[in-house]
């Protein structure tokens, strides 16, 4: 038996248990093809930390995720073949680094939708101008927008259904203007394609539901055309980093309005679809804007505390 024959009844058991595995399985795949192609008759730890490490310059992040792969279908592997070798853990030492995100400002959301406006073919314009201004305004993670069928918008409510990640549903309201946004979309849309062959709510040209890899490859031009570069010793701006300057907006005007943020965040991790607060506290870290709100928050508190201390000190 092949060992992508094998990989793929392992990808079939881990996905009849409710795991996704999309990403994981093409990586998993390949490099099956690699150990079929090469006469390799199982798994070792010199192909895993070969394969793993391709291609060069990849973060030290990326190659212990691509062993990790690795290592699940090896302990798979291992029950039938007494050859395999299993990578054990801690064979690419270093610690995981989440780079930093990129706060688009207003202007340079409009930027970039204003950029997609200059796409040639007028629905895959439409279409970006839609998802670009969507994202901003809702903070959905792009594959949730582009995973929404028609039925899933409801402007009566001014509401989204959401399907996130672990197949969990939610409902994101909308402001009017971004519902009034989407319905222009959805008018345009059945204009320019009558006879879609996808439920989907962005189309393509040819009535598909829109592809990730497609809106990160168009992203990428978009940022070029509305003069957004990368900073200097940063990653280039992504489109996912729309969903992070959405929760640090909300969090900014929180503060800057003064009100409890500690108890309004479960609210705000909800509306973005984590499953608990501490997923949420990631964005805290975003800005300096937004840190430097927080230490004056906590300043306050600390001055207010000492005031007090010094009060009881003074009576008699």
């Amino acid at each position: 038996m092949s060992i992508r024959t094998r990989a793929e009844q392992y990808l079939a058991m881990r996905r009849s248990l409710g795991f996704k595995l999309r990403s994981e399985g093409r990586s998993l795949l390949e490099f099956a093809d690699r150990l079929d192609n090469t006469g390799q008759p199982t798994v070792t730890i010199a192909t895993a930390l070969g394969w793993a490490s391709e291609p060069d310059g990849i973060t030290a992040a990326r190659k212990r995720q691509r062993l990790a792969i690795v290592r699940g279908f090896a302990r798979h592997l291992a029950a039938f073949d007494p050859d395999c070798q299993v990578p054990p853990p801690g064979l690419l030492p270093g610690r995981a680094h989440r780079p930093t995100p990129y706060h688009y400002s207003v202007e340079e959301v409009a930027a970039l939708v204003h950029a997609a406006g200059t796409i040639a073919a007028p629905l895959p314009a439409a279409t970006m101008q839609a998802l670009i201004s969507l994202l901003a305004a809702s903070g959905l993670r792009v594959g949730e927008a582009l995973a929404l069928n028609r039925e899933n918008i409801d402007p009566h409510a001014a509401a989204v259904t959401v399907t996130g990640k672990n197949d969990q549903t939610r409902l994101v309201p909308l402001h009017l203007t971004t519902v009034t946004m989407l319905a222009g979309y959805a008018a345009r849309r059945d204009r320019l394609c009558p006879t879609p062959v996808s439920p989907g709510f962005f189309l393509t040209t040819t009535g598909r539901r829109v592809q990730h890899r497609g809106v990160h490859q168009i992203f990428t031009r978009l940022l070029a055309t509305a003069d957004i570069h990368t900073p200097p010793g940063r990653r280039r701006p992504r489109i996912h980093d729309l969903r992070h300057t959405f929760a640090v907006n909300v969090l900014i005007n929180w503060y800057s309005a003064g009100v409890d943020v500690s108890a309004r965040l479960p609210v705000l991790s909800a509306f973005l679809g984590h499953n608990s607060p501490e997923a949420t506290y990631w964005y805290l870290q975003a800005t300096p804007q937004l840190l430097a709100l927080a230490a004056q928050r906590l300043d306050a508190a600390a001055q207010q505390v000492t005031s007090v201390a010094r009060s009881e000190a003074v009576r008699p």
